[in-house]
């Protein structure tokens, strides 16, 4: 019998030791998926971006510009790509500092769509898409809050500008070097052998420069030299000689001699894509497609992984140690200590996309509540700020003060959202937010998608569209829409919602309506694209659920109450009407 339990105990600890090796593996390829993810979205709609950045007059107006940063880091998956190219403009003196902060600020919109869309590949499972989307979104819901308050301060007292302008006076800063890539130096072995960008041809785009949109994202050589010889040129006039001793006359011509640049080429990168003769999109629609499949099936199997892992008491004690609070009268300490790990941590990876679409599958199995990701994103926010910063430090010393001011101006509008919605447990509205909208998109699932679409793409674009068209367009057409909003939410908050008609106070009849087409779509196979889209779309969002239309419950608002209880969503709610018996929610 000892040696049987030795055995046994031998065992656990090897497959305890393979489960490890295995899970740091799979967040390896996770992490560079994220990388070769990005890549695509940036050889898909780089170029754009650089177009959007090069706006004319329309990128100083601050609706405009909030637009711009949201749409342009949704685009190449990177803010630290969107912030970088801010931070050199400003160094180029192509953007004012003033007008580049609301582009900063929908940077850091866009940058939480990534966690978001990790968020939804745990659909397959109602409690872990319940609290996978609400750890995604609490992030999305602090970025969208943060804005609407701080926007139209730092229109109307131009706090951010005073502030970072007074430390900048008042540092003596001297430039620095190229800002360092910690997590690069892991992933990038991996990640150069399948696709190498030249990211400049971005910045020469949003610079203005024409030619540049002709080039290829691609890069093709990687070991190039730059040869500077004398020649002859052909001047119109004396005056435009490099020099009066190098200007000579011959016959009806002026010469004189000039230094021309000569590129050469020496040695061609090693990457899948360098001798493949594709567009850039074509390209990125490939990657797009081979990195989402790589994220979802390490996704899948971490989850797996960790859930095989935290299991029995293993499980409790991990859930107590990473969610635990200080004793009291030191409680609130935990909170902060979180945010300086968050921020900690996105200095190492420098990425917030990476470090918080990190965390969402734990938040996802419970491991990591809800309360406790809030200040761990908030330090993520934070710890993303120091890219910006670095790259600033990098800038010539001539223009080190404008482009180091908008990076500092990324810190102190962070630090700002964290002052606002942190401290008072009162005002920490996005918990609440996230928590809300994790119930919807746990009953009605497709409602996660349509989340995603609204908030990141077509109302970026129908705000920027609108702006195009001048203050009075863009005021006429959403003050009413913002009174209705209101109306709403105050009906809501009074609990007066009844007297709306059932469309516009329950989502049942808009999931009636969207069952019906996907049933539609998928019996008449109106054609190709669709048919496929009924079996990889539409169908992951019932997964065993058989849904009859019209047989849609809501979850209670009670239930948020027992949000990080992973038993209290009952049998009765994953039986195949999808009802939810509110008697039955544990509180």
């Amino acid at each position: 019998m000892p040696e049987t339990e030795a055995t046994e105990k031998i065992n656990s600890i090897c497959k305890g030791i393979l489960k490890l090796i295995l899970l740091l593996l799979l967040l390896y390829l996770f992490v560079c998926s994220l990388d070769i993810l990005s890549s695509a979205f940036q050889l898909v709609g780089g170029k754009a971006a650089g177009m959007l950045f090069y706006g004319g007059s329309i990128i100083y107006n601050p609706i405009a510009g909030l637009m711009i940063g949201v749409l342009v880091t949704v685009m190449v998956q990177s803010s630290s790509t969107s912030t970088s190219i801010i931070v050199s403009m400003v160094s180029s003196s192509l953007l004012s500092v003033r007008a580049a902060i609301p582009i900063i600020m929908g940077a850091n919109i866009g940058t939480s769509v990534t966690n978001t869309m990790v968020a939804l590949m745990q659909a397959g499972d109602r409690d872990n898409f319940r609290r996978a989307f609400a750890g995604a979104t609490v992030h999305d819901f602090f970025n969208w809050l943060s804005v609407l308050v701080l926007l139209p301060m730092e229109v109307v007292t131009g706090y951010l500008l005073s502030i970072t302008r007074v430390i900048i006076d008042y540092f003596h800063i001297n430039s620095g070097e190229d800002a360092p890539e910690l997590l690069k130096v892991l992933t990038k072995p991996l990640t150069k052998l399948i696709i190498q960008l030249d990211k400049k041809v971005i910045f020469e785009i949003a610079a203005g420069n024409e030619a540049a949109k002709i080039k290829s994202l691609v890069k093709i050589w990687c070991k190039t030299s730059k040869n500077v010889s004398l020649s002859n040129i052909t001047v119109a006039f004396r005056e435009n000689c490099s020099s009066p001793t190098l200007c000579w006359t011959e016959g009806n011509l002026t010469w004189t001699l000039h230094n021309i640049t000569y590129k050469e080429n020496i040695e061609k990168c090693k990457h899948l894509f360098v001798n493949v003769h594709l567009s850039d999109s074509g390209i990125g629609l490939i990657l797009l497609s081979l990195s989402l499949l790589v994220l979802c099936t390490c996704l899948i199997l971490i989850v797996k992984i960790l859930n095989s892992m935290l299991k029995g008491r293993v499980a409790a004690v991990i859930k107590r140690t990473i969610n635990t609070d200080f004793p009291f009268p030191f409680t609130w300490l935990a909170g902060y200590l979180a945010i300086l790990v968050g921020a900690g941590l996105t200095l190492i990876v420098q990425s917030s996309s990476v470090f918080t679409s990190t965390i969402t599958p734990l938040v996802g199995i419970g491991v990591i509540s809800l309360e406790r990701a809030y200040p761990l994103t908030l330090g993520a926010n934070l710890g993303t700020t120091t890219t910006a910063i670095l790259a600033a430090l990098a800038s010539p010393g001539s223009t080190l003060e404008d482009s180091l001011q908008i990076a500092l101006c990324h810190f102190f509008f962070n630090l700002s959202g964290v002052l606002l919605w942190y401290p008072v447990p009162f005002m920490r509205l996005p918990i609440r937010f996230a928590r809300g909208l994790g119930n919807i998109t746990a009953t009605y699932r497709w409602f996660a998608m349509f989340y995603m679409i609204v908030c990141f793409i077509a109302l970026p674009l129908v705000v920027f569209g609108l702006s195009l068209a001048g203050w009075t367009v863009l005021v006429g057409v959403t003050a009413p829409i913002i009174l209705v909003l209101l109306i709403i939410t105050c009906l809501w908050t009074f609990e007066a919602h009844y007297v709306l008609p059932l469309w516009m106070r329950s989502l049942q009849p808009w999931d009636e309506i969207i069952m019906f087409l996907r049933e539609k779509c998928c019996r008449h196979r109106c054609c190709y694209f669709f048919g496929v889209c009924c079996k990889v779309v539409f169908l992951p969002w019932k997964w065993g659920l058989k849904r009859k239309r019209g047989k849609v419950k809501e979850v209670p608002s009670k239930a948020s109450r027992s949000f990080n209880d992973t038993g209290s969503i009952t049998k009765e709610e994953k039986s195949p009407d999808l009802k939810v018996s509110s008697s039955k929610v544990s509180l």
